[in-house]
């Protein structure tokens, strides 16, 4: 059945109901309520490798493997269903307005939940951000399809940080982020405000591609992801399909590694050097303070002016620099678009302001 033809149905169930309840308020307001739940529905989406997974109605319990996932369903209005988390929000990490209601969602796990708390959580919907994400920590003894179901639990994927590496091409705007936005709006029952956020994100990235627009591809700065907590030992590359690939694209810069199919690659120091980018993202993960934060940023950047390998590059003697956090920039959300405009601004000071 079509969508505006199942809400008139549920129009009807509802008017049929008050009609015929003889006064009772509370169950007029139940049967409204009731069809409000199931208007949109049912509504099925897809994993990383196709399997649909089908909503009757919106989940009214949620846990979420990250911050981002947290984050976004705090932007669609759904906060208040998350009864957990995993690697939870640190200070200023969620946006300010919903920074109190973030600090109120129990905390299942540091990092990854453990299958026993997952399973035993009482959720209705686990959203889920990692998947392929190696450099996240691997799930460890993650759930299986068939525990999910027999808990109760469906699983759904952030496809566009999840399945990066699945991806068949490569990733350039934040299309990706945006469908994941809209299909957990389907989900959750919040399609309107999916929406909404949705073209906001499409104003300020339309507003950064009109200002770059005869700006030459070869005249783009080149860019290097530093990804400070995944080791210096070996620097971990984000690849063309990777969220960070559409974020610096989007921005007006050149991706170093977007030679790279795949999401995330180890490569050599000697690789970097030859690439020499022109600018170098400092990116460490949220350490639960501002402080901590800009302790870590200086600590990337000591690295690499004493690094032999990496001392006489260009951009590093002259502290061609971006402090933005790693989770900004390879995991999608609603503040991507704030990412692309600040990277497009630094790279294009006199185009974005």
């Amino acid at each position: 059945m079509r969508p505006r033809a199942w809400c008139g149905v549920l129009a009807a169930v509802a008017l049929s109901a008050t009609a015929c309840g003889g006064g009772d308020g509370k169950k007029a307001d139940d049967a409204g309520a009731a069809a409000a739940g199931r208007a949109g529905f049912p509504v099925s989406v897809g994993d990383c490798v196709g399997a649909k997974t089908t909503f009757d109605s919106a989940p009214r319990r949620i846990v979420t493997s990250n911050a981002a996932g947290l984050e976004l369903l705090l932007w669609l209005g759904a906060g208040d269903k998350v009864v957990g988390t995993g690697f939870p929000p640190g200070k200023g990490a969620l946006p300010g307005e919903y920074a109190g209601a973030g600090a109120k969602v129990p905390v299942l796990g540091r990092t990854v939940i453990s299958k026993e708390k997952l399973l035993g959580s009482g959720a209705d919907l686990y959203v889920d951000s990692f998947s392929s994400m190696k450099n996240m920590g691997k799930m460890g003894d993650a759930p299986t399809a068939e525990e999910f179901k027999a808990a109760g639990i469906r699983h759904v994927f952030l496809k566009s940080s999840a399945c990066a590496s699945m991806n068949k091409s490569p990733r350039t705007d934040l299309s990706g982020v945006e469908a994941d936005i809209e299909e957990l709006g389907k989900v959750t029952g919040t399609s309107k405000r999916a929406g909404e956020l949705v073209a906001g994100m499409r104003k300020k990235t339309g507003e950064v591609r009109d200002a770059l627009k005869d700006v030459p591809e070869d005249k783009r700065p080149t860019y290097f992801l530093f990804d400070f907590d995944a080791g210096t030992k070996q620097p971990m590359a984000v690849c063309n399909r990777q969220v960070a690939n559409a974020v610096i694209t989007q921005a007006g810069g050149r991706n170093v590694f977007a030679d790279c199919d795949g999401d995330f690659k180890p490569v050599g120091w000697e690789d970097v050097v030859a690439k020499n980018p022109d600018f170098i993202q400092l990116a460490v993960r949220n350490r639960g303070s501002e402080e901590a934060n800009a302790k870590a940023f200086d600590e990337a950047a000591e690295f690499l002016k004493s690094f032999p390998a990496t001392k006489d590059l260009k951009a590093v003697q002259d502290g061609r620099f971006l402090r933005i956090r790693s989770e900004q920039t390879t995991i999608g959300g609603v503040r991507s678009a704030d990412t692309v405009r600040e990277i497009a601004h630094t790279l294009h000071p006199d185009r974005v302001k």
